[in-house]
């Protein structure tokens, strides 16, 4: 063993022995209420359809490259102009992950507002980018102000918003975001992952601004499982990214059953559509209970805070209870005792507040 410690810290990199990988929890035998995942499973009609849709994919053949066929499926179900380009990745992760191997360089910066997704950071630490936070108002809102003087001190070569964000659930305003756009000698990135839920979007803005690209994904939508993350934005930069993206890195049972899902669109927008209802009953339900500070969302879940228990002793409670969400205690600062869940079905919602009066 002693030969690999030696090894290893020759080799490998002190920034990324520093880190902790992402950590998935176990989730068998509970109600999973903790990766924002959509609940509702496709009905059996729709199933046993994309099933007969799978049948006559040929897994012989490498995947379609160029992702034409969804890419299509993508343009019509999302409304995307002819003057942008689409771009997919092995979820949004890798698209993340290939913007900024695009931008990397020596005393290259990547910004974003703070708390927000994990994965801005630890991709841009993975890569050698320096990563700077700018931490959010007390309410979640975004400080313009304090945005403005990062990028005038770091320069940036890229800003990420998650738009709604994650983990606080609200959206920013949209004002202060274009104020950053144009400041920023950079990239900005808008992350709308839970488009489907909030339905505000920087679209129509693409192209309007050199600079901007969105990003999106249909995981919250209950395709989590895929992996396909889509990035939108004007030709040159799309160009620039396909140069570092993999070949086949889109699957072809994936591109296949994208395909599928945007032609029954329907009923994906029918399972947000309860989401969203179920989320506002779990809101109206948390306020009701004593001991909680909640925030309002436009995603699939729900952010609140434990004020006369510590959040680790309430997540264990719950998990010994069968039910699993997270906490985001062990981030500090602002997180400090914040626990978050994301939208079940009605039983499990039923299953979780039950769990979460006798933890309290």
């Amino acid at each position: 063993m002693k030969n690999f410690d030696k090894k290893i810290s020759r080799l490998i990199r002190p920034e990324i022995r520093a880190l902790k990988a992402y950590h998935v929890p176990d989730a068998a035998g509970l109600i999973k209420l903790d990766a924002m995942e959509n609940p509702y499973t496709w009905p059996e009609d729709i199933r046993q359809a994309w099933l007969e849709a799978l049948r006559d994919v040929e897994l012989n053949r490498y995947p379609d490259s160029g992702t034409h066929a969804v890419s299509a499926r993508f343009r019509a179900a999302w409304q995307i102009p002819d003057y942008l380009e689409i771009l997919f990745g092995n979820g949004s992760d890798e698209l993340i992950q290939i913007v900024l191997m695009s931008l990397s360089r020596p005393g290259a910066v990547v910004l974003a507002p703070t708390p927000t997704f994990v994965m801005y950071e630890m991709i841009a630490t993975v890569l050698g980018l320096k990563f700077v936070g700018v931490p959010l108002r007390a309410d979640f809102s975004l400080d313009v102000t304090a945005m403005l003087e990062a990028i005038a001190t770091h320069e940036p070569a890229a800003i990420f918003f998650a738009y709604p964000n994650n983990p606080t659930g609200n959206l920013f305003a949209r004002d202060g975001i274009e104020r950053v756009i144009v400041a920023s000698p950079g990239l900005v990135v808008l992350d709308e992952a839970y488009y489907a839920f909030a339905r505000a979007t920087f679209i129509d803005r693409l192209g309007k601004f050199d600079n901007l690209l969105v990003m999106r994904t249909l995981s919250k939508q209950g395709l989590a499982g895929l992996r396909l993350g889509v990035l939108i934005g004007p030709a040159p930069w799309l160009e620039e990214f396909n140069k570092v993206r993999l070949p086949y890195s889109n699957g072809t049972l994936t591109q296949a059953s994208a395909n599928f899902a945007l032609s029954h669109l329907e009923v994906l927008n029918q399972q947000v559509e309860q989401i969203c209802k179920d989320r506002e009953m779990m809101y109206r339900s948390l306020i009701r209970l004593n001991g909680l500070q909640v925030w309002p969302s436009q995603t699939n879940f729900l952010l609140f805070r434990t004020l006369n228990r510590d959040a680790d002793e309430v997540f264990e409670s719950l998990r010994t209870r069968g039910v699993l969400i997270k906490n985001l205690n062990a981030t500090g600062g602002m997180l400090k005792d914040c626990l978050r869940v994301t939208i079940g079905t009605p039983a499990e919602n039923s299953a979780f507040l039950a769990a979460l009066e006798a933890a309290l």
